[in-house]
């Protein structure tokens, strides 16, 4: 018989919202592809996403300045080096 003894653990769930994975999925597409320049239109086919989804990630991500938006509207990395 062997005995068993055990200890204390904690485990520690994060639960993202869904905007919070969309972000996470956009800035990895973004990170693959660093000169990439999309308007929104393309973002809402790239991702299937309706137009208001793609406005508000595309948006955050400007505010958290990940993303740039140019005077024609296309948003890019903000420091891809081109």
């Amino acid at each position: 018989m062997t005995n068993q003894t055990s200890e204390a653990c904690t485990v520690y769930v994060f639960h993202r919202s869904p905007m919070e994975a969309l972000e996470l999925r956009i800035r990895g597409e973004y990170r693959e592809m660093p000169g990439m320049r999309l308007k929104v239109e393309q973002g809402m086919r790239l991702w299937s996403l309706d137009r208001p989804t793609c406005q508000e990630a595309l948006n955050d991500l400007v505010h958290q300045g990940f993303l740039t938006r140019d005077d024609t509207g296309r948003y890019a990395r903000a420091h891809s080096g081109y």
